[in-house]
């Protein structure tokens, strides 16, 4: 059993993106004060959802206009140069006001790379794990994750960068239509435009134009093979790790539901064994010698009896307590045990527990009552082969503080301790997009009949920028401002 936290360090969490339903920062904030650890949070008003839980210690408002800078042309800078500049006197002016150093964990890709850029800059106030600077924006780059999962043997899309518009149209041939289409950095993308992070392309033209628009979008464009989705294909791994490659926290698990249906992030998962997405992540973790909290997401390929990695994510994933184990250890409390030199009992596993994020738990089941007529409740057990990851049903009881097991469900909005947040959240949530949310599922009952693999790939980080173009929006992740490219993956 791991030791108690340290309580005389508090905690940060940084967000950049402003996404007041981001019910990941929410789990975060209940983790830790639970745990009894003082939690602060880069939050959007003290009026949204995550700023009324009770465990928040205090929140911290980013500025209206944003930490990024520009170039001259207008195009947005990687979170760079002055943005660094903004992004470090925000920071400081946090940590006076909290008083003594804090464990900083970012909860989104944007946060994740600038603040390891700035981790040497920022010494003594913060703590972060001793790694390079480049590491988060190298994993997070999709042109150089498809090429490190080359040089390890782990799966992964063929993927084709061209150099051209003519390449494009010649990659499209090869790999087969319909593909993905991805910008390799997609934190760059201008806000505000008409470019998606992913778009499935179905002709040659459109690989020709999206080309065209590389210096509009800041970064390579990537063709990919677009991996067919279905029923228990879509998984991910959540983990802490620390010297060695050692996991201290987290586990595999299969994305039962998503919203949007088939490309989008995860409404309910089911912590499950798997051997192979295992083992791939210990190899990037032993390769990159990574430290901290990890997110990835695979695809079960049919056609190659593998699983394919889509997505490298520095940073905890919005569902990581559902990896909660016996004695209340997840990732972030694992990173806080790290960070403040005590030692993480590796995990003991509680395999079948199961996590819904009720908001789009309740879409996704509305979405397959015709088809499947599953009720809201339901968390089908997987009906795939055992190399898939099958794994214990068996609940648990208890709420995951480290004095009880953990629930057998984890729920990412209500929690009789802390109640809240749930009614703000279905509040602001049904005030600001049931409508549109109704229209949405309406249209997708509609088209319930076309056919599979039509669908993108998940990719892109679980907020706005990830989905492909003309996929819905996700009910309560609104557009960002103008200022803040949304960064977090869909699938997450």
């Amino acid at each position: 059993m791991s030791p108690p936290l340290d309580t005389e360090v508090p905690v940060l969490l940084l967000r950049l993106d402003r996404n007041p339903f981001h019910h990941g920062t929410l789990g975060a904030i209940r983790s830790l004060g639970r745990a009894g650890v003082e939690v602060h949070a880069v939050v959007e008003s003290p009026h949204c959802p995550i700023g009324r839980s009770r465990y928040l210690r205090q929140g911290h408002h980013l500025p209206a206009d944003g930490v990024r800078g520009t170039h001259r042309t207008g195009e947005t800078v990687d979170a760079g140069g002055a943005s660094d500049d903004r992004l470090e006197r925000m920071l400081r002016q946090i940590s006076d006001r909290i008083g003594r150093p804090a464990v900083l964990i970012p909860m989104d890709d944007m946060g994740a790379i600038a603040a390891a850029r700035l981790a040497g800059r920022l010494a003594g106030r913060f703590l972060l794990p001793e790694q390079p600077p480049e590491l988060p924006q190298q994993v997070a780059d999709k042109a150089r994750l498809a090429a490190m999962c080359g040089e390890l043997g782990i799966p992964h899309p063929p993927t084709v960068s061209p150099r051209s518009a003519g390449e494009a149209a010649a990659a499209a041939r090869e790999l087969g239509l319909p593909l993905i289409a991805k910008w390799s950095r997609p934190w760059l993308l201008p806000q505000g435009g008409t470019l998606r992070s992913t778009t499935v392309v179905t002709t040659e033209d459109q690989a020709r134009a999206l080309y065209r628009r590389s210096g509009e979008a800041g970064s390579r464009l990537l063709l990919q093979r677009l991996v067919p989705g279905g029923r228990d294909t879509d998984w991910f791994l959540h983990g802490c790790f620390t010297g060695g490659a050692v996991r201290l926290a987290g586990g595999a698990g299969r994305k039962e539901r998503s919203w949007p249906v088939g490309a989008g992030l995860t409404a309910i998962g089911r912590w499950l064994p798997n051997p192979e997405v295992e083992r791939a992540a210990r190899l990037l973790a032993e390769h990159l010698d990574y430290r901290g909290i990890l997110d990835l997401d695979f695809r079960f390929d049919s056609a190659t009896g593998a699983y394919q990695l889509l997505d490298f994510n520095p940073r905890p994933g919005a569902q990581f307590r559902l990896f909660t184990d016996r004695s209340g250890l997840d990732v972030v409390r694992a990173l806080h045990l790290d960070l403040t030199g005590r030692t993480a009992t590796p995990a003991d596993p509680v395999p079948g527990r199961v996590f819904v994020a009720e908001n789009y738990a309740l879409l996704s089941s509305l979405a397959a009552l015709p088809s499947e007529g599953l009720p809201l409740t339901s968390a089908r057990r997987g009906r795939g082969s055992a190399r898939r990851g099958e794994g214990s049903e068996r609940g648990q009881g208890g709420e995951g503080d480290g004095r009880k097991e953990p629930r057998e469900t984890e729920t990412a909005w209500f929690a009789a301790d802390d109640p809240a947040p749930f009614f703000a959240m279905a509040a602001a949530w049904l005030g600001q997009g049931g409508r549109k949310a109704a229209v949405r599922l309406g249209l997708r009952l509609l088209r319930r009949g076309r056919p599979a693999g039509r669908e993108p790939a998940p990719e892109g980080p679980d907020g706005g920028s990830g989905r492909a173009a003309g996929a819905p929006a996700p009910l309560g992740a609104p557009r960002a401002p103008a200022d803040l490219r949304t960064t977090e993956h869909p699938t997450a």
